[in-house]
């Protein structure tokens, strides 16, 4: 018995037999699939799982984390099919990877974006240099709290990291930093974390829709386009309820006025108001 494996780079499909695994399949099959170890330790064969279901061999954590298995993404070397699937391997610019760090930070600004969201800034004490790709985030600990994801809103390279937190129902995090966070405080930063970032090799067009907090990578992702020159359009819808959700507009306005392809769009779902789109 063998299962159909398709691999979208090389736009074939081989039949892997029961209990062989998809690299070792491919590689017999003339396919220069890329490969390290072939032992689940380096991370060089990973790939995205595009449908079907696999079975993993054992592996390092190193080589693939649990937040990038949840994400779908794969072992091929490790990988033995239960099902026909497609697999896509890592482009080379896809395969970003960045030293985690543990941070110490302080807290140096505290900003009121909006009723509901706080845009806290803070600076590295220790444990840097902190390197991540515009689009992802951090596990953030304020204050003994119970740790809470947050992505990074400045570009990399910034000395200091931008953060947007939501006030929500019941969060203890969040009703901390909204009433009692202060200047000064020390934050502990883990991260980066997430396969949801900028690709700065690609040079089709980029589109982004986000609404609140969720602005914060969309910030990072933008900004980092327009900072490195990327030549293609960006599209950026951002929703909100009503006219007292909006924050950073007149900051996305600029940055479109000054950056031809650059188009900001914000979304309105409710109210009324000149010169913006509603839903």
């Amino acid at each position: 018995m063998s299962f159909k494996v398709r691999i979208a780079q090389a736009d074939r499909t081989i039949e892997v037999p029961t209990g062989a695994t998809i690299l070792a399949t491919a590689l017999d099959a003339g396919i220069a699939y890329p490969f390290g170890c072939q032992s689940g330790n380096c991370g060089a064969c990973k790939s995205h799982l595009v449908k079907g279901e696999v079975a993993l061999d054992g592996y390092s954590e190193f080589a693939l984390s649990d937040e990038e298995k949840a994400r779908g993404l794969i072992l091929a070397c490790r990988a033995v099919p239960w099902d026909d699937c497609e697999v896509a391997w890592l482009e080379e610019d896809d395969l970003i990877v960045h030293p985690r760090r543990l941070l110490d930070c302080k807290v140096v600004g505290i900003d009121e974006a909006t009723h509901d969201i706080k845009r806290v800034r803070l600076a590295i004490v220790s444990g840097g240099p902190f390197d991540f790709s515009a689009g992802q985030f951090a596990s953030v600990t304020f204050d003994g709290l119970p740790p809470r994801d947050y992505s990074m809103a400045n570009v990399p390279g910034d000395p200091v990291l931008e953060f947007h937190v939501r006030r929500t129902a019941g969060g203890l995090t969040s009703a901390y930093v909204a009433e009692t966070l202060k200047i000064g405080e020390h934050v502990r930063v883990e991260g980066p974390f997430g396969t949801s970032y900028l690709r700065e090799q690609h040079r089709g067009p980029i589109i982004a829709v986000a609404g609140g907090s969720g602005m914060a990578p969309i910030k990072s992702v933008v900004e980092r386009a327009l900072q490195k020159a990327l030549p293609q359009h960006i599209y950026f819808y951002f929703g909100v309820r009503s006219h007292r959700d909006l924050y950073l507009h007149d900051h996305f306005a600029a940055l479109a006025q000054s950056h031809p392809n650059l188009h900001f769009t914000p979304v309105l779902s409710e109210g009324n108001g000149e010169a913006l789109r509603h839903g």
